[in-house]
């Protein structure tokens, strides 16, 4: 995928929890927009380099080998997650503390979007507007319950990104904070 949007939701007669992306969804993906109102299969954007997207729920191996672009993951993962990522980033909500057990420390930081420095700020801005152009287009009940209760949510993301990533940000903030001192 190199540009446009997908845009995918259930049936209005499904129950259930879809899967409606299969394995290797945006595989090498240099641009574009998903959003899908279901799950997605095993290495969902594998070498993703651009493209951004909004599901909910990924399997196995997703964000492998990412080096750009935003995935915004409303739901579970599965293990490792983020695996040999050198760019991007990955928003995934999680109500407990499961997710740093689901990828490789030595590759990947995980951290809650928490504290009150522009950092957060600015990612937290960035991850209302993708979910919020989820519910525009696919109507999901999900990222909608997410959205009303946005304050108590925004602290519920996992933000995922290369460790060498988290720490240029990281004293690049801590230049900032000096600077002002």
């Amino acid at each position: 995928m190199g540009g446009g949007r997908i845009i995918l939701r259930p049936p209005a007669d499904d129950a259930g929890d879809p899967y409606l992306l299969g394995n290797t969804v945006l595989y090498g993906a240099t641009g574009g927009e998903l959003f899908c109102a279901g799950k997605a299969g095993e290495r969902f954007a594998v070498r993703n380099s651009g493209a951004s997207a909004v599901v909910e729920g990924v399997g196995e191996h997703a964000a492998e080998y990412m080096t750009g672009g935003t995935l915004v993951v409303l739901g579970p993962v599965g293990h490792n997650l983020g695996a040999g990522m050198t760019g991007g980033e990955v928003f995934v909500y999680d109500d407990g503390i499961g997710l740093p057990a689901m990828v490789n420390p030595e590759l990947v930081d995980v951290h809650r979007l928490s504290g009150e420095h522009q950092l957060l700020a600015e990612q937290g801005l960035r991850l209302r507007g993708l979910i919020q152009q989820h519910v525009e287009y696919t109507g999901s009940p999900a990222a909608r319950a997410i959205l009303d209760d946005w304050h108590a949510a925004l602290h519920r993301f996992w933000r995922v990104a290369p460790r060498a990533d988290v720490a240029r940000i990281e004293n690049a903030h801590e230049g900032t904070v000096a600077s002002r001192g």
